[in-house]
């Protein structure tokens, strides 16, 4: 039985690609580095800030990725809260879903701006517990940040569901012994998700509630 659902963030509750497209391109002019497309800083939200950069810049400029992420932490300070948006349906949903189950959050993004932004949206109550990628060493696919999590609602993993929008997610969740849900709000193919044996794949997150609720019939 399901007792408690965590939740990426970015891509999975809320788009927050405008602030990262500004911070990535910030730093990297910054430094005196090419700017790079939309799409591809798209496609690194989730990734942790090293290997951001190492998706985005030539690996020869690895060394510098501690500047990199000192520049885009000082950006992400100033804008990344007010270019967030949740997505229309994450409000209905987390309602509807928090009189059911222990909420939480699982996501490489800085807990302290998650916070901010939930606080924003009335939601931040919603949830009993938020892991962020400030909170531990290793990050998605590395199990830590679920387990910690799970650790946290001193419940066991095999009542515990995880949605999220990447393979970074799936991979995780799988590594955790956690039910994964696959949300194509992201960037990530369904295809991508088969190999992973989710429990679920959803258009949004509007579609989980009708899902889980299938489960009992």
């Amino acid at each position: 039985m399901i007792r408690s659902i965590l939740f990426d963030f970015d891509y999975t509750l809320a788009d927050t690609s405008r602030g990262v497209i500004e911070c990535i391109n910030f730093a990297l002019r910054e430094m005196g580095l090419p700017q790079v497309s939309d799409e591809k800083v798209r496609e690194t939200i989730g990734l942790s800030l090293r290997e951001t950069f190492l998706y985005v810049s030539d690996t020869a400029y690895g060394e510098r990725s501690a500047e990199f992420e000192r520049l885009f932490v000082k950006r992400a300070d100033m804008v990344m809260a007010d270019l967030a948006r949740m997505y229309e349906e994450a409000h209905e949903s987390v309602s509807l879903l928090r009189d059911q189950f222990h909420l939480g959050i699982v996501s490489t993004k800085f807990r302290y701006r998650i916070e901010t932004i939930l606080k924003r949206e009335g939601l931040l109550s919603a949830f009993e517990v938020i892991v962020g990628g400030e909170d531990v060493v290793n990050h998605k696919p590395h199990p830590e940040a679920l387990l910690k999590a799970v650790d946290a609602l001193n419940l066991p993993p095999d009542e515990v569901l995880y949605v999220g929008d990447s393979v970074a997610d799936a991979e995780a969740a799988q590594r955790a012994s956690i039910r994964f849900v696959a949300v194509l709000s992201g960037v990530t193919k369904k295809e991508e998700f088969k190999r992973y044996s989710p429990a679920g794949i959803i258009d949004t997150i509007g579609e989980l509630d009708g899902l889980i609720q299938s489960w009992a019939y």
